[in-house]
């Protein structure tokens, strides 16, 4: 699937960029890739380099009124302009703002898969309106170098506790899918989970994967199968 990037500049740290990048790569081939500032800023200067390294074209956007972000319109003029030409099967919106709530939905309605990347302080309303929602806490990686004692606590501040209504939520999910002897398929459970909940990911818990996930909360049976299709086993989940 072509995908349309569109970042908000004003909006979003430029550290992590390149692992930002590999993450869209994961849900299509990002053929657009713009973002939009002031470049004429000075806190935009971090960017420039960033630019080249991952073809981003910078997108010119002059602030007309102190303390008003001009970026918005902008990006929501240009993702209008996309959506008319058929180029793209989806959208990746990269802001913590919520002005872009009506925008995601006006996507979603025309039929294309919206895919929302922001921080942990993004406003609900911008979350549920996008198909899926990835912070971007969960996709920075190790850099290699020695972290200081104040970064390891903050990545593990990062890290969500697995609360009694995320519980809730796979356990249902199951109920959801489920045939008569209480299995369901764990690609449908979590499909369905995503539906559900935008920003639901494994990684937000400190898991690279749905399994490991549901497995830590042991109120859950997990069972492999084979699957006559391919050498990959299925794997099925039951509430205990």
């Amino acid at each position: 699937m072509n995908l349309a990037v569109l970042i908000d500049g004003d909006n979003i740290p430029s550290a992590h960029v390149k692992e930002m990048m590999e993450e869209i790569a994961k849900y299509g081939n990002p053929t657009i890739k713009r973002i939009y500032g002031d470049w004429t800023s000075p806190h935009l200067s971090k960017w420039k380099a960033l630019l080249l390294e991952n073809a981003i074209t910078p997108i010119q956007q002059y602030a007309y009124t102190t303390g008003k972000n001009a970026t918005d319109s902008a990006m929501i003029i240009d993702a209008m302009d996309i959506l008319y030409t058929g180029q793209v099967g989806g959208f990746c919106l990269v802001s913590s703002d919520s002005d872009f709530t009506k925008l995601a939905t006006r996507l979603r309605e025309a039929g294309l898969q919206v895919i929302g990347i922001g921080e942990k302080k993004t406003p609900n309303p911008f979350i549920v309106a996008c198909d899926k929602f990835i912070y971007i806490e969960i996709i920075r990686k190790q850099t290699g170098k020695k972290e200081s004692v104040s970064q390891k606590d903050n990545s593990k501040d990062s890290i969500d506790k697995i609360t009694p209504k995320v519980i809730k939520l796979i356990a249902a999910t199951i109920s959801d899918l489920s045939d008569e002897d209480g299995w369901a398929f764990l690609g449908d459970v979590g499909g369905l989970i995503q539906k559900k909940q935008p920003n639901f990911d494994s990684r937000n818990y400190g898991f690279d994967k749905l399994t490991p996930l549901i497995k830590s909360i042991g109120k859950f049976e997990l069972e492999q199968r084979e699957n006559p299709k391919s050498r990959h086993k299925l794997i099925y989940v039951k509430n205990k």
